[in-house]
């Protein structure tokens, strides 16, 4: 008897008396938390292929004018950057998407078939392409969609070029994408002279210094070099474009939406549990109970279903990341492996939603009169 009058007691006997009301709680909040993580998870495995770009190529610094895609950037200033006593080697890009079909397009790298950038993709068969002709070389994944192999012709925007190679990158964005040269995609594009970024390689820091001041020391030596441009670490230049700010902000509001419908969910079963047990309540502080405790039961059952809803959250959010992992269409870009930032930032997600589906129901709870509660019918 004394165990069921205690707190933890009558949390888990009220969780259990409406047991299917109590499942279905779970269920919506569970739904809400996967689709939380799945999405979230989908977009920053997203991110890190964009980071592998940089990484892969050993790519430090990226020099740029305005957003992700602005080819406002003139070529020429690659010069003042190649000279600059902290750089080792400096080479323009433009990466633009593009049509290649009437129902497919993909992403576009303009790079100089002389420059290190295009050391990091592995060249599976067939030989590079040269500057100054209409010749592309595949990723290995976008080739085997399209079935072509080197010798194959290829249409880009409506323009007919040579496959000259296939090639395996370290990124899903690479392996899905076309190669080409710098001066054929600034034709096609009709940004002559124009590039996006000048991707900078650093030489070895000197002993002693720390990396992020060496960087730092680079990163004002390039600006002052090139007033008006900005020198970023590339790693912020894969964090931080349109593409991932486009998949995160779906991601959150989507799982927002999912959230606030779980919370919704929550809400009503504390709601009509207060209901249902208010001359409980009104015993409860006939006996002695303050409002202080009516609140933090009401406020705990919720957490808890919150924190269950939470758990069975993180599996529905794994599988379907591990749904994801195994589709052929989204396979080289989604990993079904969470981080423990993620599985903590849903936890925490979910906990806190119980405590704010709760708040209106216990704080109604704890409004109620032991004489009123008791005269309930």
């Amino acid at each position: 008897m004394a165990s069921s009058l205690s707190f933890t007691g009558f949390i888990w006997k009220n969780l259990r008396r409406r047991r299917l009301r109590t499942l279905l709680t779970l269920c919506g909040i569970s739904m809400a938390v996967g689709a939380f993580v799945g999405l979230v998870g989908f977009s920053r495995s997203f991110e890190q292929q964009w980071t592998q770009i940089y990484s892969s190529s050993r790519t430090d610094i990226a020099v740029i004018h305005g957003t992700f895609l602005n080819t406002s950037l003139d070529e020429s200033a690659t010069d003042k950057v190649k000279v600059l006593p902290l750089v080792a080697q400096a080479a323009p890009a433009i990466i633009n998407e593009m049509d290649l079909t009437s129902d497919q397009n993909a992403l576009v790298y303009g790079w100089k078939a002389s420059e290190y950038q295009i050391d990091s993709v592995k060249l599976v068969s067939g030989q590079r392409f040269h500057d100054g002709q209409p010749q592309v070389m595949l990723g290995d994944v976008l080739a085997q969609e399209l079935k072509k192999n080197p010798g194959d012709t290829l249409e880009v925007e409506g323009t007919t070029f040579t496959v000259t190679g296939i090639y395996h990158g370290a990124s899903a964005l690479e392996a899905d994408a076309v190669i080409m040269p710098l001066d054929e995609l600034q034709q096609l594009s009709s940004v002559g002279g124009k590039v996006s970024t000048i991707d900078v390689r650093l030489k070895p820091a000197p002993p002693g210094e720390a990396w992020d001041h060496y960087m730092k020391r680079a990163q004002a030596q390039i600006e002052a070099a090139l007033p008006g441009l900005r020198a970023i670490p590339a790693a912020e230049r894969a964090s931080d474009n349109q593409f991932v700010k486009l998949a995160q902000a779906s991601a959150w509001g989507t799982s927002t939406l999912a959230l606030l419908i779980g919370i919704l969910g929550i809400a009503n079963t504390m709601v009509m549990s207060v209901f249902e047990r208010t001359k409980e309540i009104g015993t409860l502080r006939a006996l002695g109970w303050k409002r202080q405790q009516i609140l933090a039961l009401i406020e705990v059952e919720s957490a808890t279903l919150g924190l269950g809803g939470g758990v069975l959250g993180l599996f529905l959010g794994w599988f379907a990341l591990r749904v994801l992992a195994s589709l052929p269409q989204t396979a080289s870009f989604v990993s079904a492996n969470l981080e423990w930032p993620l599985l903590a930032q849903a936890m925490v997600i979910a906990v806190l939603s119980g405590v704010i589906a709760g708040a209106v129901p216990a704080w109604r709870a704890g409004k109620l009169s032991p004489v009123d509660a008791l005269r309930h019918d």
